[in-house]
């Protein structure tokens, strides 16, 4: 199965190169070197990943991040040479799935796309139709969709694993590390601080009020727990 995918970066010389780089694994690959162009080919196609720098000559990659991650899930990867970690912080929250800096060893690069490209289903093909109600929430695993009190939440890819993980086991506490190795990866290499702040975005999310958790909580010195209702029942 081939995976469209969209570069976005101002550097045509670095572009060609990974353009043919992914080319060889069986990705279709289109370019746009600026942000005017990539809402062009955004808004006129479909895609399964995007590939997106920070610095653009007409603005800010992350404020396109935002503008694609309230319409989409589809999986952004921003790429760049910004190696602060102020940037990745900022590029999480404004819905990237993984940060990764130039230059990168190409095999490592490739191997945490697939990981990425197989939490969303595009090479799994053996998803799970199962459909739980838990509460107030009602998750679509095929889908990958989840909505809370009948209305829809958008969420990434990394944050609907996250949140899937921890509504599958309710009342165990993962740490940080066992949630970087299963949401993430033995592919990740980045902060342990990452799950921080997608768990602080998921309770943006889903909670009513996400500095009083109802259902993310912190064990202190530990991890995070999933709480449901004391009503709430599992269904499959």
């Amino acid at each position: 199965m081939t995976i469209k995918t969209l570069i976005i970066d101002k550097d045509k010389t670095f572009v060609k190169g990974l353009k043919y780089s992914l080319e060889e694994d069986d990705y279709t690959v289109e370019v746009a070197f600026n942000i005017r162009r990539a809402m062009e080919k955004i808004k006129n196609n479909h895609y399964d990943l995007i590939i997106l720098d920070i610095v653009l000559p007409d603005g800010n990659g992350l404020s396109l991040c935002r503008k694609i991650r309230q319409k989409s899930q589809i999986p952004i990867v921003i790429l760049t040479e910004k190696e602060d970690e102020i940037s990745e912080i900022l590029a999480l929250d404004s819905g990237a799935d993984d940060y990764i800096v130039k230059p990168t060893n190409i095999s490592v690069f490739k191997a945490r796309l697939k990981a990425i490209l197989r939490r969303v289903n595009i090479d799994d093909r053996k998803a799970s139709k199962q459909i739980i109600r838990i509460g107030d929430f009602v998750i679509n695993a095929l889908g990958r969709r989840l909505t809370v009190n009948g209305k829809s939440v958008t969420l990434t890819a990394k944050e609907f694993d996250l949140f899937y993980l921890l509504v599958s086991h309710p009342g165990r506490v993962f740490t940080r590390e066992e949630l970087l190795k299963s949401v993430w990866g033995f592919e990740y290499y980045g902060d342990i601080r990452t799950v921080d702040v997608h768990i602080r975005r998921l309770r943006e999310k889903i909670e009513e009020d996400s500095s009083n958790a109802e259902f993310i909580h912190t064990k202190w010195g530990v991890g995070y727990y999933f709480k449901q209702k004391e009503s709430s029942k599992t269904e499959d």
